[in-house]
């Protein structure tokens, strides 16, 4: 080796060393990023885990006093008084009706908003319209559930007379306006992800817009759709604040959406209040009741992976 190439080396061995550090680097600094992901993950998974058991935990003191067929039949539900009785229908209907007008205002506004704004509207109204949509879903439920209770019900009352003035019906509606920003965002970017060559090929056989739109565009963007649509029902089933304002807060085993009720959420907000002492029959039916409510929005979040899998795979 000659004397001229030995600070070539000297030179090399330096470079080699850095570029081992950084790649030590580099390496630690993706473990650490994986880690961190891996934490974030494992911590809402070990959250949903703690809300399960302290809803079972509770609801097995619950039933210790009060039968499980008792309280999946009865209908009546007075926790609170002198006889109580624990029948929870009263609150799953009131919850299932104010759900159900909610679903038929938001599904097919959301659906048709949806359609309009992916396949119909210029690109400056969709970039200008969707956030402005989207805004309704920052507006706080309290809000909402005053707007149900000072306008909404006032209006029905003129034009269903005898209406009174707490029922499911303006709850239901106000939930449904709430609820159309879930489904029109999400079903909009579903049908954004759809191929422009299944358009161009319907268009090329002789289909305009609108057939193209119904009978190419939403069916291949289905499964995504039917995820909002779950979402949608899942939010209505949880919602708390408007039907505790606007619907009545009383327990009444009734499917006529122009009479009062109470809701499982409004019954949960009621008794958190702090009239019922801790670890009595009442304050432990709160999570007899919260732990039914997570069990129903499971079972729909259930069927809802299950509709966007096979439809996915149809398409």
């Amino acid at each position: 080796m000659s004397a001229t190439d030995q600070p070539k080396i000297k030179r090399l061995r330096p470079r080699r060393q850095l570029r081992a550090q950084s790649k030590i680097a580099r390496d630690l600094t993706e473990r650490g990023v994986a880690i961190g992901f891996l934490l974030a993950g494992s911590s809402s998974v070990l959250i949903t885990l703690a809300i399960v058991f302290v809803l079972c935990y509770e609801s097995v003191g619950f039933f210790r006093h009060v039968s499980v067929f008792e309280f999946l039949t009865g209908t009546v539900w007075t926790p609170q008084f002198a006889n109580p009785k624990y029948g929870i229908l009263p609150l799953v209907t009131g919850t299932m009706v104010t759900t159900l007008v909610a679903l038929t205002v938001a599904l097919p506004i959301g659906t048709v908003v949806a359609i309009y704004l992916s396949e119909f509207a210029p690109f400056t109204l969709r970039e200008t319209v969707k956030p402005a949509l989207e805004l309704l879903s920052a507006v706080p439920t309290v809000v909402y559930g005053y707007f149900a209770l000072q306008f909404v019900a006032p209006l029905l009352q003129k034009i269903i007379p005898g209406l009174p003035t707490f029922n499911m019906l303006s709850a239901g509606l106000v939930m449904g306006i709430m609820i159309i920003p879930y489904v029109s965002s999400l079903s909009e970017d579903a049908m954004r992800s759809v191929p422009m060559l299944l358009r161009e090929g319907s268009y090329a056989l002789g289909g305009n817009k609108l057939l193209t739109a119904l009978r190419v565009v939403v069916p291949s963007a289905l499964s995504g759709i039917g995820a909002a649509y779950i979402l949608g029902i899942s939010r209505a089933i949880g919602e708390t604040m408007i039907v505790a304002v606007a619907a009545g807060m009383q327990p009444n085993f009734t499917l006529n959406p122009g009479e009062p009720a109470a809701t499982i959420t409004a019954y949960i907000v009621q008794v958190s209040l702090g009239d019922l002492p801790h670890g009595s029959i009442g304050y432990q039916s709160i999570f007899a009741a919260g732990f039914l409510l997570f069990c129903m929005t499971l079972v729909f979040n259930i069927l809802g992976q299950f509709l966007r899998r096979r439809y996915h795979q149809a398409y």
